[in-house]
């Protein structure tokens, strides 16, 4: 049987790692990308580089894999010339929730995202090429995420956790390697060209309840907290103010009463996408080695 050749951009990230380890699993031959030298293993040919400063590629491959941000690959995709006839490219169903947003910073999040999928699936019919693009909601799994891994190291450090009590909007978490299958299907299911997939986890659940869960898989599991929402709107301003949560903007915490819910039926119509549900085992947001 001829192997096949895939082009990872990312893959050294959190979902890019995943992708990797799937991809020589299945005998895939894998050219990955890398600002920073990397381990050699069989079946991978790192290659040194970035969008900005692309290395001498080489002959055609099968697919080309998009593990990074959406908007710098679909800058190069544009301008690069077609290597591959099928990409699949990962996004983020941010392109749905933060559209809408009261902060400005993730409006413009949504737009980059909408016009870099533009981009993308518009290149792709121009040169022929089978676009998929794969919208996950909240990663975990890799223990480098931004959001349940640092609910974990902050929980680790404070030894408790708090949340406001209207924090009842339901999540989806989704594991990487649930999304790394997700992206093996898309490079061979024909059903799957010029077609976008929103890819939640396997299961819907209250913020609190999720949070619960992140701290119940620590050793010692630190209690967690709910506080009258404006109690706690004034302890964000306090440790955004302490630089420890920047990133707790009035528009995060107003989004934790929100439901954010995807409908996963197409992906796993077309793509075989069953996702599992959220029980984190103990580990799963150490940080990696």
């Amino acid at each position: 049987m001829t192997s096949r050749t895939a082009l990872v951009f990312g893959a050294s990230g959190q979902i890019g790692a995943a992708l990797l380890a799937a991809l020589r699993a299945a005998g895939w031959e894998v050219l990955a990308l890398s600002r920073l030298p990397r381990r050699q293993m069989p079946g991978v040919r790192w290659l040194r580089g970035e969008f900005a400063q692309m290395p001498a590629l080489p002959a055609p491959c099968d697919v080309v894999f998009s593990c990074g941000p959406l908007d710098r690959f679909a800058e190069w995709h544009v301008q690069s010339p077609g290597i591959a006839p099928r990409v699949v490219a990962f996004g983020s169903t941010s392109v749905h929730v933060k559209q809408g947003s009261a902060d400005a910073d993730e409006r413009d999040v949504a737009r980059r995202l909408r016009e870099a999928e533009a981009a993308v699936f518009a290149t792709a019919a121009r040169r022929g090429e089978a676009a998929v693009v794969l919208r996950p909601t909240l990663v975990y799994g890799a223990g480098r995420d931004a959001t349940l891994t640092r609910i974990a190291a902050l929980a680790r450090r404070a030894g408790r956790f708090a949340l406001p009590r209207s924090a009842h909007g339901l999540r989806q978490p989704v594991h990487v390697e649930d999304l790394a299958a997700a992206a093996l299907a898309a490079a061979g299911r024909a059903e799957a060209a010029g077609r976008s997939y929103d890819l939640p986890g396997g299961e819907a659940l209250p913020y609190r309840e999720m949070v619960a869960r992140v701290l119940a898989s620590l050793s010692p599991s630190p209690p967690l907290h709910l506080l009258p929402d404006p109690l706690f709107r004034l302890l964000a301003v306090a440790a955004r103010g302490a630089g420890l949560a920047r990133d707790l903007t009035d528009a995060v915490i107003a989004r934790m009463r929100d439901d954010l819910v995807f409908d996963s039926a197409p992906a796993a119509c077309d793509l075989g996408y069953a996702p599992r549900p959220f029980r984190p085992p103990p580990g799963t947001f150490d940080a990696p080695p």
